[in-house]
């Protein structure tokens, strides 16, 4: 793993929980549109702008495969970005392990086995082009989408259509613009939950087959939406109200998250514009990550502290595009738009 040049971490005094600069994944060669640990924290894996995934070891940050080389090696007019990937849940009953799925910018959806370095499977792209995708709990199903406003959902053996859930209909409308996030509810494998440029988060439900609720206000651009026991969390790229949370029973907002937090944790005098937040996996959401363009940082948020920020990650030169915590909790990972992963060791004190 590569020094930590070129980002440093802030924090205040007195707060319980600790993050430290563990060092950089990624040779600065292409841009980072979306990372993910697996399920074991074995590896984290990264869509680039090149087209290609890139697989590093989480532990040694060494290069360990490299996926869609031929995309990547293509004429540049060629080239269509890896705008996002998701690891299959560890729990999935599916025989082949360490499977990931990549989404494209030209609207195909592929299918890896990475250890072997295989693509099992290849969704063409119909005149789409696609953002986002999630898996299911179990692995049993995947959703995508992206620009034609229609949320998919897809049998994961057969990879067939399972649902479609267009504007219109029976229910709340649905997008009116692009999605940009799409976010099962471990919870209820029913629910899911997609935002975007329009301003509104859906709340979609499989059994309805339509939006049972939408919210307004949040702007979503990137991997920005998360779910713990009943409440949403939202990252919006604009200069305010970046953070927010809401009921998912009731689309109502609990709390709008001072980014700052009254800590005297300033790291730039430019708000932050949020592409991609999540909560921890491993406590149920007691931390939040959040990071963005403009001020160029990341943020770390206590949930059990009153969503104050107790850390924030500085001093880079391009924007976060996303951000992931590792199952254990213990790591933490920021894609860059200057082509590297900026890893943090996090602990807590009391």
């Amino acid at each position: 793993m590569e020094s930590s040049e070129g980002f440093s971490v802030i924090q205040p005094i007195n707060v319980n929980r600790k993050v430290y600069e563990r060092g950089t994944l990624g040779d600065g060669s292409t841009g980072i549109q979306s990372i993910k640990f697996d399920p074991q924290d074995r590896y984290v894996a990264a869509g680039c702008e090149d087209g290609s995934i890139r697989v590093f070891n989480a532990h040694t940050g060494k290069l360990a495969y490299l996926l869609n080389q031929r995309q990547a090696a293509g004429l540049e007019e060629e080239k269509m970005p890896t705008t996002c990937i998701r690891w299959r849940p560890a729990g999935s009953s599916a025989k082949t392990k360490n499977v990931l799925i990549s989404i494209h910018a030209d609207g195909s959806v592929q299918h890896w086995h990475t250890t072997s370095g295989k693509r099992l499977h290849r969704l063409a792209p119909q005149n789409n082009q696609l953002y986002c995708a999630d898996f299911n709990p179990d692995g049993t199903q995947f959703a995508t989408a992206g620009r034609d406003l229609i949320v998919r959902v897809y049998d994961e053996t057969t990879k067939n259509v399972v649902v479609e859930f267009q504007p219109g209909g029976a229910g709340s409308p649905g997008h009116s613009n692009r999605i940009f996030c799409v976010k099962y509810y471990n919870a209820d494998p029913n629910i899911l939950i997609s935002g975007g440029w329009d301003d509104t988060v859906q709340i979609w439900d499989m059994r309805e087959g339509c939006a049972v609720r939408s919210i307004f206000g949040p702007h979503i651009c990137g991997d920005a939406l998360d779910i713990k026991d009943g409440v949403i969390l939202t990252g919006s790229w604009k200069e305010k109200e970046q953070l927010q949370t809401f009921y998912l029973g009731s689309g109502e907002c609990i709390h709008t998250v001072d980014w700052d937090g009254g800590t005297g944790l300033r790291g730039s005098p430019d708000p932050c514009m949020v592409y991609a937040a999540q909560y921890s996996k491993h406590d149920e959401g007691e931390m939040i990550l959040a990071g963005g363009s403009k001020s160029n940082e990341a943020r770390f948020f206590d949930t059990m502290n009153y969503n104050k920020p107790f850390a924030g990650v500085v001093s880079m030169t391009q924007p976060v595009f996303a951000v992931d915590f590792s199952y254990s909790g213990n790591v933490a990972a920021l894609g860059c738009g200057d082509g590297c992963i900026r890893m943090l060791s996090l602990s807590k004190t009391g």
